[in-house]
């Protein structure tokens, strides 16, 4: 059973915006923020986690680590009939970081990591040479603003 944030209560959603800015937050640290037992703060980090509320943990990096390389989102259009397949080959390109099917201009949204323009550019070959990719656009991220 999954539960959508808006269907939580005031609790739980501050525990998890406590742990969004530091998920490293110590069980104490938390139950003494939210002024509730240890146990409360176990118990539901347990039902969060359970439900698929809270799907993981994760290392955020610093940006002068990320930006080692260079990021780029690519608004990609793809024709209907071939789109399950395009998700396929997407699958297999180990540079693309995350992909959204998104409503608007462009079917998808791409977001790559590339460790110079050289590879970007033919890492945006490979995609614009995919059957059933018609459009790509390509931004290149120059910095985060903000980082949440």
């Amino acid at each position: 059973m999954s539960a959508r944030l808006d269907l939580l209560d005031e609790i739980d959603r501050k525990l998890i915006s406590l742990l969004q800015v530091s998920a490293r937050e110590s069980v104490a640290e938390l139950a003494r923020q939210l002024g509730v037992a240890r146990t409360t703060v176990v118990a539901r980090l347990a039902r969060l986690e359970k439900n698929n509320v809270i799907a993981g943990y994760t290392v955020r990096l610093g940006q002068d680590i990320s930006n080692s390389g260079l990021r780029a989102y690519v608004g990609i259009t793809v024709e209907a009939k071939t789109a399950r397949d395009v998700l396929k080959r997407f699958k297999r390109i180990p540079e693309v970081e995350q992909l959204c099917s998104v409503s608007g201009e462009f079917d998808y949204v791409a977001w790559l990591r590339a460790d110079s323009a050289e590879q970007l550019d033919r890492l945006l070959d490979e995609i614009g040479e995919i059957e059933g990719v018609t459009k790509t656009t390509t931004s290149i991220v120059l910095s985060r603003k903000i980082d949440r």
